[in-house]
């Protein structure tokens, strides 16, 4: 099932998330509680998952930019893309941004971004496949 996600599943989505950096899963306190109810109150913030028998096995971030410019029409980031490594393959990461192409389609945004850190053919050609390209745009991190 393709869906956003739900309060309950900040455990699942902090598992999956220690597979994206090998980051420890974060302590439950105020600053992250505030945090993850700031993620949950914001509607131009959308987590999508992937989920099969209660796992979260597949998600990522589909955040919708307010936009002065191309006709006012927002633009939509795609962040957090990754599949648990034991489900690989199975098209659920595919499945998850699809979800998240509906929800900028339904926004009006005019674009949909993603960035990678990514050198490996195989992720390129994923996303590639999924639709986006990387000849139009050159993209610049300035780490803070």
């Amino acid at each position: 099932m393709i869906r956003e996600i739900r309060e309950a599943d900040f455990d699942g989505l902090m598992r999956l998330y220690s597979q994206l950096h090998h980051d420890p899963i974060p302590e439950r306190n105020e600053t992250v509680n505030h945090l993850w109810s700031k993620i949950l109150g914001d509607s131009d913030h959308h987590i999508i998952v992937a989920e099969e028998g209660g796992k979260i096995l597949s998600s990522c971030v589909c955040v919708i930019v307010p936009n002065l410019t191309h006709g006012q029409r927002p633009y939509a980031l795609i962040e957090n893309v990754i599949t648990d490594e034991a489900h690989r393959g199975k098209g659920l990461a595919t499945q998850c941004l699809h979800y998240a192409r509906e929800i900028a389609v339904r926004e009006n945004c005019y674009k949909l971004m993603l960035l990678t850190g990514s050198k490996k053919e195989s992720t390129l050609n994923f996303y590639r496949k999924a639709g986006y390209n990387s000849e139009e745009k050159t993209a610049f991190i300035q780490w803070l």
